[in-house]
């Protein structure tokens, strides 16, 4: 895909293709950072959201949306991805909750009217959209004055397009080294999520397509103040101490360098 243009059709392409072996493997509880790490963090991190109109931008086949319906939130989710909302669809058919899921981009939200919602969240989905600026911008459109936008991306100064542990003699992680930080060219990662138990255990047979679009920690946080929002809170969540010593993947984390960047803005 080396000379593909990497741009929202190619990303709806990309996860259209990865929808069934994503939506089995993340409903089987094998995004296991997700549910050890970055999910419970954020939902200590996001704001109270029950009896409130919230927005998913980016929501794929609809398992964080899910979580954030049964904490109270009036739930919509978009997501580009043609086959990831017929999963998210077919899972709301199935078990309803309230959620209404659109097709449709969040750099434009043309579903949706101006100040439609009191809050947007978005876990881990605005890193892989070609357009952050103009993404933020219509989630400031759609949030009524005072609403929040908050955000989990992954950690731009850690997790660059140049990544590597090092390790000791015996394979204890020392550190981590990044490079190519001020690197624009998106590219695409193909990745798998491992199963892990307390050992790498075995990581499914075909990987995951992702575009990737890089960029600095100060690109995201210009960005929601370009698009006139206030900042009002930024955490670099480590896992618990109590995974870090069970899990040594985990652990990595817990001792050398943060995996993932929330922010929580404010439409003044």
């Amino acid at each position: 895909m080396t000379d593909t243009i990497l741009d929202e059709a190619a990303v709806a392409a990309a996860w259209n293709r990865n929808a069934d072996l994503w939506t089995r493997e993340v409903r089987h509880g094998r995004d296991l950072y997700r549910e050890l790490y970055t999910l419970p963090a954020f939902l200590a991190f996001m704001p109270p959201i029950a009896g409130r109109r919230v927005l998913d931008l980016g929501c794929g086949e609809g398992s964080n949306t899910r979580s954030f319906a049964r904490h109270g939130g009036v739930m919509t989710g978009i997501d580009l991805s043609t086959e990831m909302i017929e999963r998210a669809r077919q899972e709301e058919a199935r078990e309803p909750l309230g959620i209404s899921y659109q097709i449709g981009s969040f750099s434009e939200l043309a579903p949706f009217g101006d100040e439609d919602f009191d809050c947007a969240l978005s876990t881990m989905a605005l890193m892989d959209g070609p357009d952050l600026g103009a993404s933020l911008r219509a989630a400031f459109r759609v949030l009524k004055p005072g609403g929040t936008l908050c955000f989990s991306v992954l950690h731009p100064c850690f997790i660059t397009p140049a990544i590597e542990w090092l390790t000791d003699g015996t394979g204890a992680h020392l550190g981590l080294r990044v490079g190519r930080y001020f690197e624009r060219t998106p590219f695409v990662e193909h990745w798998r999520f491992s199963r892990r138990d307390g050992t790498e255990g075995q990581a499914p047979r075909e990987p995951f397509t992702v575009p990737r679009f890089p960029r600095t920690l100060s690109e995201y946080v210009n960005a929601v103040i370009d698009a006139g929002f206030r900042i009002v809170r930024i955490e670099e969540p480590r896992p618990g101490e109590e995974l870090a010593r069970r899990h040594e993947w985990l652990g990595r984390w817990y001792r050398h360098a943060p995996l993932v960047l929330f922010v929580s803005a404010v439409k003044a």
